[in-house]
């Protein structure tokens, strides 16, 4: 673990406070301290809107609180209950394939952008998908991406036929990758 993995979960905000001044502690006995830049504060629970109190370093600095926080690559969200955001690797996923596709375009045959989408762009997409439940609006919208560099691809805007090549080249939609990648974590499971 390094510092900047730290994630301190607390009921209430006193508390919060109580275990951010424990943590100061155990990271002043190993010659470290907090950077207030890169940490922030965020409320997830039915009083996430309530006004916020100042959490303060033991040395006076205060950390700021937002509406997301980014924690390994996943995108939390303070909302009512634990949720992700997606719209971040929506961004990603098309500065891949646009940077992908900028370069090959219609150099190459489609068979070899849809095998880069699927190597190099799509896995950016499906990052941190099972880390939170997927509701169906965000699974749409997810595969809404991929269908339109599928009909980017092929100069398409069909749906039918979207879908035919997606089922042709093997494309999942993000449901059945989600449900595949949890069926292949149960079995790496049992094996250990």
């Amino acid at each position: 673990m390094y510092a900047g993995d730290i994630l301190l979960l607390a009921p209430s905000v006193t508390a919060l406070q109580q275990l951010l001044y424990a943590c100061e502690a155990e990271l002043d006995l190993l010659d470290m301290t907090i950077n207030v830049n890169e940490s922030a504060c965020m409320r997830i629970g039915p009083r996430y809107k309530v006004k916020y109190e100042r959490i303060i370093t033991v040395d006076g600095r205060e950390i700021l609180w937002c509406d997301t926080v980014k924690y390994f690559g996943v995108y939390l969200t303070a909302v009512t209950i634990f949720r992700c955001t997606y719209d971040y690797m929506k961004r990603s996923f098309y500065r891949a394939f646009n940077g992908i596709f900028g370069k090959v375009g219609r150099a190459a045959s489609e068979e070899v952008v849809v095998h880069l989408l699927k190597a190099k762009c799509i896995p950016v997409l499906y990052y941190g998908l099972d880390s939170c439940h997927i509701n169906n609006e965000q699974a749409m919208s997810l595969d809404n991406a991929v269908h339109s560099c599928i009909r980017k691809i092929f100069l398409n805007k069909r749906p039918r036929c979207c879908k035919h090549c997606m089922l042709y080249f093997e494309c999942s939609s993000v449901l059945e990758m989600v449900k595949k990648r949890k069926v292949h974590a149960k079995v790496r499971d049992v094996r250990k």
